[in-house]
């Protein structure tokens, strides 16, 4: 298994997913954009994965599903009762489609105007701000009742939440001011695990 990742962004998750299972895999630094990347992965986005000969594999909360029934003795899951499936599929969706797309306007504003000023591009990372507090808030609420983003244990959610909530050091209200993300943070940070990986992407 090879996971093709670049630092600092939602690669991370699968990074992390994958030390938890304790199975050996590799880990590729690539660089996005690249002919050679967009050989591999033609969307040219992080992460992707290799394994057992199927083709390339995209998209961070399909990869993490993966990972988890590939290695059900990890436990990444959570039981299979209909209440507990959804709230971890909820939770999924929830940082695929809210969490991430709010950091888009804050990373790259030059997609949500056509005036390319440095005054227009910083009114587009201002108006991200309040969508960030938003998804934040809610994050907050999901972490209000224990340690992890969706049931009682440690799931594939918690390294996706982990990885992206580490964005928001670089706007003006970090991690640290929201109480339940900065208990989960913390927590996340002291796993041995996601130490590994962190130092196998360069990150601190």
């Amino acid at each position: 298994m090879k996971l093709y990742y670049a630092p600092g962004t939602c690669a991370l998750a699968p990074h992390i997913a994958l030390e938890w299972t304790g199975k050996p895999y590799e880990a590729e630094l690539v660089e996005l954009g690249s002919e050679e990347y967009l050989n591999i992965n033609p969307l040219g986005m992080v992460p992707a994965l290799k394994d057992d000969g199927f083709r390339i594999m995209t998209q961070a909360d399909a990869i993490l599903k993966y990972i988890e029934a590939k290695y059900p003795e990890a436990d990444l899951g959570v039981t299979k009762d209909p209440l507990s499936q959804f709230g971890l599929d909820e939770a999924l969706a929830f940082l695929t489609g809210d969490f991430h797309p709010a950091f888009w306007p804050f990373f790259v504003p030059d997609r949500y105007t056509v005036n390319s000023s440095t005054g227009a591009q910083d009114e587009v990372r201002q108006a991200a701000f309040a969508k960030i507090d938003r998804v934040m808030n809610h994050l907050s609420t999901l972490l209000d009742g224990g340690p992890h983003v969706a049931g009682s244990k440690r799931t594939i959610a918690d390294p996706y939440a982990f990885a992206m909530v580490r964005w928001t050091a670089h706007t003006p209200k970090p991690w640290q001011d929201y109480p339940p993300v900065k208990r989960f943070m913390e927590t996340m940070l002291k796993d041995r695990s996601v130490q590994a990986a962190m130092k196998a992407q360069g990150l601190s």
